[in-house]
């Protein structure tokens, strides 16, 4: 196997505090390595010193021979005035790339919704990301360097650039080294996972430690299982050390203090032991602190559709918008405008925990306003049970631009300065350092804070106002690994109501139940598959796109995609099915039939437990029904399904 990069002895410094220290690393052909840590432990700074970047102040940077290294920073530094096909493709005619298929690939999975033409000034945030995505992935090198390469991209981009890099990335065609925090692309992509474990600044007068680079193989699932071990090996040499250093201590204090004659290599064993004590750990736990008690009716979206302003350009008659081109309700009823959510009805259950997912702009954010009140439907109604408490955790945290000059702790006092957690009463210092906020940082002006410390202090604020129903948007930005995990441990144990949208399929796989899409259709469609029917769905959409001009066999659906009848794809005429086939499609019909009455009288019966649970109160057993009755939904709907195909085989 070809050694591509490494790194031997590296250190780097940062005023007198050593950052990472005696690095000795290789990256080698077929590698594709996943770099963790926490944030601020150094994985932006590695990537620099393999990339050449950042010259390291101790050790060397090793490049085989003419290796080329293609690098994606984290922040997208697109001059204005440049047209996207020149980012993509500088200096080359259309014709060198046009005819490559690996190009096209890459137009097709990044690129669908931007002009080649486009001044990257007039781009979105999400857009400008992957035009400078598409311009890493199209150049000619041996390695490729990524840092946080799925930011700004949603559950089908994911999956394609995961896709696109496990066939590109194989042995004999190079290595890639790729920082992020999306659990399930490493799991799909990584081969390797490289740990950037943290230094500190030293404790009691000792000398800081720099950090360090521990190695795993495989992807995150068995870097989880790994690390697990040598946390558990290294408890257990812990104790041993904490017992000797017991009886080491106990032996000192026998005798006079001023006792001289003790050994000296006895002395010494216990300096050395009391020297190796390790520094003090900041430990992350988040609590789960009371919630508010949420009656039968949460929350209903009724007929609801929105519209929004067309953009410029963009209505289809080119006639200008009714109110001076606002959405709304023109004279006739009809809804003008362009149409984001179309005649939606949704239902939250008590205890229910859903995931939304959907393409950019298909409404998504727009759905959550509506739940928490902010915006109100063009047409239709948003109706909340009297004791529903909702907080929703955005994308971004300017919420917390307005208590910039208060301190941690008196960002969280503000909201509430008291807790009862477990039977006891914390306070808001006591709550800021469970949240891994140290003495020091607890003091911090909220605006100088990092981008993981002000989302943890806005989790932290949502949650002691002891809401019943959670909105999150897109939680997992600018969260690292573990506390990600301590997120997903505390909602396992919410009692309320849950909505997520995120692009971070490992999230909503491990802490929601059951999973809808918005299509970009205006429609809220439920997936009993999860996030890979979804993915099937939006496949088949892009495919019928695409052979739409061709054929005249597909017929829409109410997804927004399309399919062929069964008929039209073996060439023969709608009704063909044999007598046999007719009578067998019949049988099952009947079977199906009966399992729906049954499925439906569970349901009811369902129902009429979760109204008794409600009205005593019992959060446990609420939570144990919800989840039972959205278990036979989806149980009824996959029958409703099965009996449609049925009835079509039998006519």
């Amino acid at each position: 196997m070809a050694h591509l990069l490494g790194m031997e002895g590296v250190g780097v410094v940062l005023g007198s505090r050593p950052i990472l220290a005696d690095l000795t690393l290789g990256l080698d052909d077929g590698m594709r390595v996943g770099v963790l840590g926490r944030n601020g432990a150094g994985k932006s700074t590695l990537l620099k010193l393999l990339a050449g970047s950042q010259q390291p102040d101790t050790g060397r940077v090793t490049r085989a021979g003419d290796t080329r290294v293609a690098v994606l920073d984290q922040a997208d530094a697109l001059p204005a005035g440049t047209r996207v096909r020149d980012v993509v493709h500088p200096g080359l005619d259309e014709h060198a790339w046009a005819s490559q298929a690996s190009v096209r690939d890459i137009h097709d999975g990044l690129l669908t919704d931007v002009g080649l033409d486009s001044d990257v000034a007039t781009l979105s945030g999400g857009q400008r990301r992957r035009v400078a995505l598409a311009r890493v992935l199209t150049e000619d090198a041996e390695v490729l360097i990524l840092d946080e390469p799925t930011n700004h991209l949603d559950v089908e981009g994911v999956d394609w650039l995961a896709r696109h890099l496990k066939e590109h990335y194989r042995r004999g065609t190079g290595a890639m080294l790729v920082v992020t925090h999306d659990r399930w692309f490493l799991d799909a992509v990584c081969t390797k996972v490289w740990e950037v474990v943290p230094g500190h600044d030293g404790a009691a007068g000792r000398a800081p430690v720099a950090g360090h680079v521990e190695t795993y193989d495989g992807g995150y699932a068995a870097y989880v299982l790994s690390r697990a071990e040598r946390t558990r090996t290294a408890a257990v040499a812990e104790e041993k050390r904490n017992n000797l250093l017991r009886k080491e201590l106990a032996w000192l204090r026998r005798g006079a203090p001023a006792r001289t004659s003790k050994p000296k290599f006895r002395l010494d064993a216990a300096a050395a032991l009391i020297a190796d004590e390790p520094p003090p750990r900041d430990p992350l736990e988040l609590t789960r602190m009371a919630t508010a008690r949420l009656g039968k009716d949460v929350l209903d979206v009724e007929d609801v559709t929105v519209t929004y302003p067309w953009r410029p350009g963009e209505r289809p008659d080119g006639a200008t918008s009714a109110v001076d081109g606002a959405g709304g309700v023109d004279a006739s009823g009809d809804v003008e405008g362009r149409v984001v959510l179309d005649d939606v009805t949704w239902r939250l259950a008590p205890g229910e925990r859903v995931g939304l997912v959907g393409v950019n702009g298909a409404g998504k954010s727009t759905l959550l306003r509506l739940l928490d009140g902010t915006q109100e439907p063009t047409t239709g109604r948003v109706r909340r049970g009297k004791t529903v408490q909702v907080r929703t955790l955005s994308q971004e945290t300017h919420e917390l631009d307005a208590v910039a000059g208060l301190r941690v702790i008196e960002a969280v006092e503000q909201v509430r300065g008291r807790v009862e957690v477990g039977g006891k009463e914390l306070t808001a210092g006591q709550l800021v350092e469970r949240l891994g906020f140290t003495r020091e940082r607890a003091w911090t002006p909220v605006g100088d804070l990092s981008g993981g410390e002000r989302r943890r202090l806005q989790l932290l604020r949502l949650l002691v106002a002891e809401p019943n129903v959670l909105l999150l948007d897109e939680p997992t930005n600018d969260l690292d690994t573990d506390t990600l995990a301590a997120v997903e441990d505390l909602l396992d144990g919410w009692p309320g109501t849950l909505v997520v949208v995120s692009h971070d399929r490992y999230l909503l796989e491990r802490v929601t139940d059951h999973q809808v899409a918005l299509l970009g259709d205006g429609r809220l469609r439920d997936l009993p598959g999860g996030i890979d029917q979804y993915l099937r769905l939006r496949h088949q959409s892009q495919d019928a796109a695409r052979a739409a001009p061709s054929t005249g066999t597909r017929t829409a659906t109410a997804d927004g995609g399309s399919t062929r009848s069964p008929a039209a794809v073996a060439g023969a005429p709608p009704g063909s099915a044999s007598p046999a086939d007719q009578r067998a499609a019949k049988k099952e019909m009947a079977r199906l039939e009966r399992q729906l009455a049954k499925a439906s009288a569970r349901i009811e019966n369902l129902h009429a437990r979760l109204a008794e649970a409600s009205a005593a109160g019992d959060v446990d057993t609420l939570t144990a029904l919800a989840a039972e009755t959205r278990a036979a939904e989806l149980e009824h709907g996959s029958l409703e399904e099965e009996w449609l195909v049925a009835a079509e085989a039998a006519e």
